[in-house]
């Protein structure tokens, strides 16, 4: 009999990050997959699932105006227990630190599935930084079977909360999976973010991508690096600085405040994921206060400026592709700097191996299910 298994998300960094498992287990004839999407984002979800191919069997669509994290955990969570009852899986997979991942394991747990727990073991060990999503990866981390650690010393955090060895399994982010088919895919991309991109930006300067959406950033922390953005601009003329502004007005305000009329800073609206990976290979440094970002970047060999004071992800700082630098608006100025200025610092930095993986994280995912 075909193992049954449920694979939930419902962000656009989940799906992309899931997308190539989902491909892979719906190919595999040892099991009976479907995928559910609780609609946690909408058209960015959808734009991921367009371009994987992948047509979700199950879509709660829970996406609405003011929505809160007390709505949307009760409501995953009760929107799930049908779907758990009709398909009765035998596994339940979830990825990273959503409140879709937090929510969808407590009703995994409570369907009696083996929750498993893509991206497991990342931690900062402050319950605020970041808000929520370290909560929601400890919560998941205690109630999934299996953990599927993308790095050694996510297996070691794991370790040290009990967890049984025998039950993880390290085996390099899915993220790096998705990356490496989809930047091949898009070299030649043409669609309406790369036409109007080539309309207004000069391709052939040195190119700054910029992304910021983190709830811990909201107030002072956007308005110094705004500040710093600005700054950077002017300083630096030959320099096109792009940033698809998230569409929180917590950040949209300051942004369009701070930013906006300087001739070689370029607002944009949010881009696919294609037109991302895109972009991304067309520029020369990335600051961010993404997580996933810090683990493609080094893979197309893009230093990573990381607007956070703390990083679930150290393995890139000490390998040496990304650099903390926080909120701090001299410290932004002064690093971004370093690398416009010293090429042989960007060099090295733009050459160091990437710590998350080779592409086969979904191989050895899929392995380890199949010898259960």
């Amino acid at each position: 009999m075909k193992k049954k298994n449920l694979i939930i998300f419902g962000t656009r960094p989940e799906a992309i990050k899931m997308a190539p498992l989902v491909r892979q287990f719906l190919s595999n004839e040892k099991f009976k997959t479907k995928v559910c999407v609780t609609g946690q984002h909408r058209e960015m979800l959808e734009q991921v699932l367009t371009f994987f191919h992948i047509v979700p069997d199950y879509n709660l669509s829970l996406m609405k105006p003011n929505q809160n994290l007390y709505n949307l955990t009760s409501e995953v969570i009760s929107g799930l227990k049908p779907i758990l009852d009709e398909f009765s899986p035998d596994f339940v997979f979830v990825h990273g630190d959503t409140t879709t991942t937090m929510a969808a394991s407590i009703a995994g747990f409570y369907s009696g599935a083996k929750v498993c727990h893509v991206e497991a073991g990342l931690r900062t060990n402050n319950m605020l930084s970041p808000f929520p999503e370290e909560m929601n990866r400890q919560v998941t981390g205690r109630v999934a079977t299996y953990h599927f650690a993308p790095t050694l010393k996510s297996q070691d955090n794991l370790l040290l909360e009990n967890i049984i060895k025998e039950n993880i399994l390290v085996t390099g982010n899915t993220v790096i999976d998705a990356l490496l088919e989809s930047s091949n895919r898009v070299q030649n991309l043409k669609n309406e973010d790369v036409e109007a991109l080539n309309k207004t930006i000069d391709f052939k300067k040195r190119i700054i991508l910029v992304t910021g959406h983190r709830r811990e950033n909201h107030g002072q922390g956007f308005i110094n690096i705004c500040t710093a953005l600005k700054e950077i601009a002017l300083q630096n003329p030959d320099v096109e600085i792009v940033y698809p502004v998230h569409l929180n007005p917590n950040v949209l305000k300051p942004v369009n405040e701070l930013l906006k009329n300087i001739k070689n800073i370029h607002l944009v609206k949010p881009l696919s994921y294609p037109s991302f990976v895109w972009l991304m290979n067309k520029s020369y440094l990335i600051i961010t206060d993404s997580g996933g970002v810090q683990e493609e970047a080094p893979s197309l060999g893009k230093p990573v400026l990381v607007m956070r004071d703390t990083t679930e992800r150290p393995e890139a700082v000490d390998a040496g592709t990304v650099i903390l630098v926080g909120t701090e608006t001299q410290k932004i100025i002064s690093e971004t700097q370093e690398l416009l200025n010293n090429s042989e610092r960007y060099a090295t930095m733009s050459s160091l191996h990437n710590p998350y993986g080779d592409g086969k994280a979904c191989e050895r995912i899929i392995t380890f299910i199949s010898n259960l």
